[in-house]
Parts: C-alpha cells; structure tokens; sequence
C-alpha cells in the first residue's frame, strides 16, 4: 500500500471515529429525554389508576398511633432495602459514599414499586449510578446482587410459613394446602443449597455473558437472608397493623408473600388489583371487604405513593448534584489509589 493510500485510510478511520464521537452525545441525550418521558407517561398512568378520595378517606380512619407504627415500619422498610445496595457495594469493593448508595437504593426501590422493575430496579440504578461515577459493569453485578438478597428473604419466609401450614388455601383454588406445603420445602432446600454452595464450592467465580459473577461468602450470604427477612416481614406488619391486629401476624405475612408473587406474574405495575384480590380471597371470611380494601389503601398510601413522591424530589436533587459527586468520588478514588 502506497504511503498516500495509508494516509487517506487513516484520514478515513480518524473521520469515521470522529463523527461517532459527535453523533454519541446527541444519542445520549435524546435516550435521556426518551427515559424522563417514559417515567412522566407511567406516572401519570398510575396516577390515573389511584381513586384518591377513597385513598385519603382510608388514612382518615385511623389513628395517629396506628399512623406513627405504621410509617415508622415503613421507614424500616426502606432502610432495609438500601441495605441491598450497601451489600452489593461491599460485593463488588466500588468506592461510592454509603449515603449515596442509600439515596439511590432509596429512589430506585420507591420508583420499582410504583413503576416496576424496568424502571427503578434497572432504568434508575442505572442511570444515577453511572452519574455518581460506576461503569455498567459494576451497575449490573449491584443489580443482580440486589434482586437475589430480595428474593433470598422472600424464599426463606416463604419457605418456613409455606412448610409448617401457617397459610391456609381458600376452597377452589388452583393449588392446594398440600401443594403449599411441598412447595414451602422445595423452597427451604433450595436455601440450604444456596448457603451450602456459599461454605464449601470451591468454584467462586462464573462468568455470565461477559460479566464475572463471584459467589458470596457465607457471612454475606446470612447478612443477605437477615436484611432481606426483615424487610419483607416490616411490609408484612405495616399491613397487620393497618388490619387492626384483627388477623394473626404471620398469616397476613403469608397472604402478603403470595400475593407479591402474584402481582410478579401478572406484571401489573404496583400489583394494583392483585393485592387487593388475594387479601379479600384469604381474608374476607374473617374480615368486611372493605375494611380490607381500605387499610390496603392506605398500605399503598404510606408504603407506594408517600415514599414514591419524596423519591421524585429526590431524584431531582441527586440529579442536579450528579456532576459534583462524580468529580468528588473520581478525586476521593484515585487519592485512595495513589
């Protein structure tokens, strides 16, 4: 090849790189605005989907002590949940200031709730932890580490109320008290597996589509099943209290675990209509429909919308300061490696 041939090539490549290096911000900000506008359009259909006068004559039923237990349980909630993040920071050693991870935990659990996964558990997470300075990489194993500490919880409760027959199957449903019985097992074996990989394989390391996943250790794993326990039993006793303590404790959280994975297979945003259904089918027998429909109501007040709100001003916020916490963490990180 002639020198004159060479340079026109690599005029060509250098040209070629440079209109994508131009042409990429355009997308970038185009895909944002695509993403804000898809979370206002969800909001607002939400919004849409919420009787609101039935909402707040549901909260004006009940007292401020009811109240004060009630949103102190979701507090614990949510605090539980940022854990998530804290653990998945640990796991994957990135050095991000644990106030953020629990801002950011925070947002994404509030928007995930309301708007699904999609949203706050993916959209979200990635999207202000790339802000705050994280490659995608790190985003995804805090991601994947995230949605298995939740569903860790959920199958150990699940696992021990299922099993000892604490729930009870209404008449005519699809499956019935021995199927959840056995289902209850399977799902205690399948924790037992999980701790036992996490003690003794002595294979730490897979590698998933590029991304390079380590097993936990055990210590991790039982803060996993621990953090991810208490928050599904605080959602449990925000809804027993808002019932009047009128139904046994743990049988309220076994509807409420059933009903979790109810509103998962119908993918309906927020389970609307799924919680309701399953509480009256379990519950109505003891309980006037709508007294269950209102302290449920009032769950989605306190527990989805209140938190959901605050989320929205938060985010926002972070939003704006984005820029100055990622020269901040890029500063605080090559000062501590160098």
């Amino acid at each position: 090849m002639s020198a004159t041939a060479r340079h026109s090539q690599e005029a060509s490549m250098n040209s070629h790189a440079s209109s994508k290096r131009n042409v990429w911000p355009i997308v970038k900000k185009v895909l944002t605005y695509a993403f804000f506008i898809a979370v206002t359009v969800l909001l607002v259909m939400y919004a849409r989907q919420v009787d609101w006068a039935q909402v707040f004559r549901s909260i004006r039923q009940y007292g401020w002590l009811t109240m004060g237990m009630a949103m102190g349980l979701v507090i614990v909630s949510y605090i539980m949940y940022g854990f998530y993040d804290l653990i998945g920071r640990a796991y994957c050693q990135h050095k991000l200031g644990k106030r953020q991870v629990m801002l950011v935990s925070f947002i994404c659990y509030a928007f995930t709730l309301t708007l699904s996964t999609w949203v706050g558990g993916i959209g979200m997470r990635y999207r202000l932890y790339s802000r705050l300075g994280l490659e995608n990489s790190t985003i995804t194993k805090i991601f994947s580490l995230s949605l298995a500490t939740n569903w860790l919880g959920y199958i150990l409760l699940a696992g021990l109320i299922f099993t000892a027959g604490l729930v009870h199957i209404p008449p005519h449903w699809f499956i019935g008290n021995m199927t959840l019985r056995l289902i209850g097992a399977g799902l205690l074996i399948f924790i037992a597996v999980y701790l036992l990989f996490c003690t003794f394989s002595k294979r730490r390391s897979w590698t998933v589509k590029g991304q390079n996943l380590n097993l936990p250790s055990l210590r991790m794993a039982c803060i996993q099943l621990a953090v991810s326990s208490v928050n599904w039993m605080a959602m449990g006793a925000i809804i027993y209290i808002l019932l009047g303590q009128k139904i046994d404790y743990v049988f309220v959280l076994g509807v409420l675990l059933i009903s979790s994975f109810a509103g998962i297979i119908t993918h309906i945003p927020a389970g609307i209509g799924v919680l309701e259904a399953v509480f009256v089918a379990f519950l109505g027998h003891e309980l006037d429909h709508y007294f269950i429909i209102a302290a449920l109501l009032a769950y989605r007040a306190i527990y989805f919308i209140a938190p959901l709100l605050l989320a929205i001003v938060v985010y926002f916020w972070l939003e704006s300061r984005a820029k100055k916490l990622r020269h901040s963490n890029q500063r605080k990180m090559s000062e501590k490696t160098g």
